[in-house]
């Protein structure tokens, strides 16, 4: 930090097991992501190059090379995952994996239709090849996954071999742990939190007031995702009590 304060939560350190900023690129140029590194780099723990941005980002490799020489690591997002899949071009998949030097995976279903059981083979061969982080929810905002089945989902794919599980949202924040207007489903995350440990759980927020929701209810280092590169600072800054939403949480006024 540039300057002494009193009564600053404590930030977990880099590398991060939790209190990880998760940062979503839909298609930075390669310069506007070395400004962007210049920007927040030390604040970045894991860069999503979102859905299946990566087919057709130009410069794929020297961008992937960029953040991995600032120690961040670089995944697909899960929708390129799927395309791979419903292709039945999944060991294609591990082999872009490896020539592009990925060591982070994600595993999702959120636009096909995977049987549970072959979604959690899937984790455990990618857990032989690297970290695999594991995104549950559905993005059809029709479809309801009740509390219960969330649990269920989470500790299976834990056990099968993923690090971390994600809850979905999308990139708008609006389906899965979300209602339609982005309202937090308070009730479905806290049940969630009885029985999965939250170092254990990336919620994608995207939205301020999603950021917040989570800050309050798990502290200063809970694991958010899908935030805006633009957002990186803000977020940091509201990680430690430094923007107005969080200015009272951390104080000791006795």
């Amino acid at each position: 930090m540039n300057f002494n304060l009193t009564q600053i939560p404590e930030r977990t350190l880099k590398p991060r097991t939790h209190g990880l900023t998760m940062v979503m690129d839909k298609g930075l140029s390669l310069e506007e992501a070395r400004n962007f590194l210049s920007a927040a780099g030390p604040h970045i723990d894991i860069l999503k190059l979102g859905f299946g941005t990566a087919f057709v980002t130009p410069n794929l490799r020297a961008k992937i090379e960029l953040y991995q020489s600032a120690n961040i690591p670089v995944y697909f997002g899960g929708t390129l995952f799927e395309a791979f899949v419903i292709r039945n071009q999944f060991e294609e998949y591990i082999n872009v994996v490896k020539d592009y030097g990925i060591s982070y995976m994600e595993v999702s279903d959120g636009s096909i239709i995977i049987p549970h059981a072959e979604k959690c083979g899937y984790i455990e061969k990618l857990s032989k090849v690297g970290l695999v982080l594991s995104e549950v929810g559905s993005k059809d905002a029709e479809h309801i996954i009740p509390p219960y089945k969330w649990i269920e989902l989470m500790s299976a794919e834990l056990s099968a071999g993923a690090t971390y599980v994600i809850a979905e949202a999308r990139e708008s924040g609006n389906v899965g742990i979300y209602r339609g207007s982005g309202e937090v489903r308070e009730g479905l995350v806290q049940e969630i939190l009885t029985k999965i440990p939250a170092e254990k759980i990336i919620w994608e927020a995207p939205q301020k007031a999603q950021q917040l929701y989570f800050l309050e209810l798990v502290g200063c280092n809970a694991n958010l995702g899908n935030l805006a590169p633009n957002e990186v600072i803000s977020l940091e800054a509201m990680r430690v009590g430094l923007r107005g939403d969080t200015f009272n949480l951390f104080l000791d006024r006795e």
